[in-house]
């Protein structure tokens, strides 16, 4: 396994770092590749954001939120 991701491999890291927990060489690899690919990392950005979005409209949601 090389260390160099390709922009697919970065894509693929960067969506399941939303459901689980990476490992170190995971995040490793993801950080070396958002250091020299602006593509991925606005890809990166908007996954977070889309995420925090989410949390917030869960917790909006949710009954005990009406209170």
């Amino acid at each position: 396994m090389l260390i160099r991701l390709t922009c697919k491999e970065a894509h693929k890291i960067v969506s399941e770092g939303l459901d689980r927990d990476l490992g170190m060489f995971e995040r490793t690899r993801l950080r070396l590749h958002l250091s020299v690919c602006d593509a991925c990392t606005n890809f990166n950005g908007q996954m977070q954001t889309i995420r925090q979005a989410m949390k917030k409209m869960q917790f909006q949601d949710s009954p005990s939120a009406d209170n």
